[in-house]
């Protein structure tokens, strides 16, 4: 079954939510509403990545998420720090969280190789060409799938002959950093080749501007989130192991479907004459 993500930016300046949950009361009663609708995982995030968006100073990032990440773990919810920080995921290890998700696959921080290798956490490795302040300029390839499985293939196995328990890590093929809408619908078009690596994938779609481009108008950001799960329940008939979304409502639903669907197809052909 695939496991649903529910994003929590503890920001003033993220693309669809910033500034909504920076008090940490408020952070955590919003977390918690998306695990009682559904949501597997709370990913906890506090430096924006949007396209254009400058770095936080680590002290700051970790202000922001450690007493959230510290609350919701010791209310029982999984947690995955979302930073490409070592010293912030490490913090965030310490508090409870059980996973990484690094949006630069270990890139951004040469201390975090060590942590993937060292801390027994789970390790998310996204295809990431650079900051968020210069990434659309780097959206450029010869062959889109190719170039962004064969970029994560060679990140993991440079984690791997470092010492990372292959078991620990998952892939993600990074839509919309350094990618145009047309790069993100190829490799959505393609997870399998993704798959094929023998990794679980993570897909991160929820409410990007790929999406709201097929909309009237490109939508409002909650407006996409019905297509957001659309995304999402196709992702989850490809076997993707995690989606990571805003609105966990609609995503539970149309993952209840994609599973329903996929019963009834293994029971075609059995039932009562």
């Amino acid at each position: 079954m695939t496991e649903i993500l529910g994003i929590l930016n503890v920001t003033p300046d993220s693309f669809s939510d910033g500034g909504l949950w920076l008090d940490r009361d408020a952070a955590v009663r919003h977390a918690l509403g998306m695990v009682s609708r559904g949501a597997d995982i709370i990913d906890v995030g506090g430096e924006s990545t949007r396209p254009g968006a400058a770095r936080v100073a680590i002290s700051e990032e970790q202000r922001r998420v450690l007493p959230v990440v510290r609350e919701l773990v010791g209310q029982g919810v999984t947690v995955s720090i979302d930073t490409m920080n070592a010293q912030t995921a490490s913090a965030a290890l310490d508090a409870g969280a059980t996973i990484v998700n690094d949006v630069s696959g270990g890139l951004a921080d040469p201390e975090m190789d060590d942590l993937a290798v060292h801390s027994g956490a789970r390790f998310v490795v996204m295809h990431w060409r650079g900051h968020s302040d210069g990434m659309n300029d780097l959206a450029r390839y010869d062959d889109v799938v190719a170039d962004v499985v064969g970029a994560i293939e060679y990140r993991v196995a440079e984690l791997i002959v470092k010492g990372a328990d292959p078991a620990k890590l998952i892939v993600d093929p990074g839509l919309g950093f350094a990618k145009n809408g047309g790069h993100n619908w190829q490799l959505l078009g393609h997870l399998d080749r993704l798959a094929a690596l023998g990794l679980p994938v993570l897909v991160g779609a929820s409410r990007k501007r790929f999406i709201g481009d097929l909309l009237p108008g490109g939508a409002q950001l909650v407006e996409r989130d019905l297509a957001s799960a659309v995304v999402a329940a196709l992702a989850a008939h490809e076997g993707v192991w995690g989606v990571r979304v805003h609105d966990v409502s609609i995503t539970r639903a149309a993952l209840d479907v994609t599973d329903a669907w996929a019963r009834g197809s293994g029971a075609r052909g059995r039932g009562d004459s």
